[in-house]
């Protein structure tokens, strides 16, 4: 899998992630700084409960999404898909504002 150009903070824009852990599993999360987060979840305490114990970490899908509502619906919409899809997204067989339709 190539690794996504690295998020810049820049004020208020949102972006939606995807992590690969190294169980394979994917957890989906939203950040003004991407690359910041990435780092609370591998060492911080900062980080979701979720994915301790979890690494290594790897980001495998970010998406610039807006602002702070438009990014927490788009993260609700994502969590509920299946791993296929999440796939698809990873993938860009599925674009991410098809979700909010």
């Amino acid at each position: 899998m190539d690794e996504p150009e690295a998020a810049k903070p820049s004020g208020s824009e949102w972006f939606l992630y995807l992590l690969l852990t190294a169980q394979g599993r994917l957890y989906t999360g939203i950040s003004t700084d991407v690359m910041r987060r990435l780092g609370e979840h591998e060492c911080g305490k900062r980080g979701a409960r979720a994915l301790r114990g979890k690494g290594p970490l790897t980001l495998c899908y970010q998406q610039a999404v807006g602002d702070r509502s438009r990014a927490l619906k788009l993260e609700y919409r994502v969590k509920q898909l299946s791993v296929a899809a999440k796939r698809q997204l990873i993938a860009g067989e599925l674009k991410l504002d098809s979700l909010l339709e």
